[in-house]
């Protein structure tokens, strides 16, 4: 039996993250003007394991640190400048914290959409601790956020560690034991990239209880397709031209 989806039939990619840095403040503030009623974001852990919004194990792509962000304290990634990557008009916007991403996603009655994304080796560590600091941190709101992750050992401990925070398994190909992954962890929704799925592999997953989320989709049409198909949320960077 399908349990009640409260999420929105489009979620933003990292906040905006095509039109603004990706994984940042200014992201999320740019998805919510735009409309957006759902974030996703992916996240890390510092040095001194705080959890901060970053994509890649490397800093060098998206800010102008360089080598691993877990070999950094919060201290020395506060300091970096996760902006000017993108746009010289957003040169000095920050590496953000969790706290500070779901305190505004709050005051703005945004819903989120966490992708634990352990850096290389700890991933029960990463999945444990960031699933109890979304426990601690999303108190007193309607609707829960929704963690999810491509490693089932990080899902596993989000398990363990915040049982009650609806969990989504993320799969970039179908996996013949794809039922029997997400079951084994509680998931309430298995997240595909948006290449293997078709009519039948959304009403067997809907059949066996599971709600269906796909990832990147950019082009309308194939986001109405999939929406009918019975997709339940379309995960996008075209924020501007899909709306929930």
């Amino acid at each position: 039996m399908l349990i009640d989806w409260p999420y929105p039939r489009i979620i933003a990619h990292r906040g905006a993250g095509k039109l603004a840095p990706e994984n940042t403040l200014a992201a999320m503030k740019l998805g919510h003007q735009l409309g957006q009623q759902m974030v996703e974001f992916d996240v890390k852990l510092s040095a001194d394991d705080l959890p901060v919004l970053m994509h890649d194990a490397s800093l060098d792509r998206t800010t102008n640190g360089s080598g691993p962000l877990r070999q950094l304290t919060w201290e020395q990634l506060r300091g970096l400048d996760a902006g000017r990557w993108h746009a010289e008009r957003f040169a000095g916007e920050p590496i953000p914290r969790l706290d500070e991403t779901l305190h505004y996603l709050q005051s703005q009655g945004m819903l989120a959409n966490v992708e634990i994304k352990p850096s290389p080796g700890l991933e029960t560590h990463s999945g444990g601790l960031i699933a109890r600091a979304c426990e601690s941190l999303w108190v007193n709101q309607n609707v829960d956020l929704l963690l999810s992750s491509f490693s089932e050992p990080a899902l596993h401990a989000a398990k363990i560690a915040a049982p009650q925070l609806p969990r989504a398994l993320l799969m970039d190909r179908l996996f013949p034991d794809w039922l029997a992954r997400c079951r084994r962890l509680d998931c309430i929704a298995v997240d595909w990239n948006e290449r293997v799925v078709n009519p039948a592999l959304v009403r067997d997953a809907h059949d066996c209880g599971l709600r269906v989320l796909v990832y990147t989709v950019n082009d309308v049409n194939r986001a109405q397709q999939l929406i009918a198909w019975g997709v339940d949320s379309v995960i996008t960077d075209a924020v501007d031209r899909l709306k929930p």
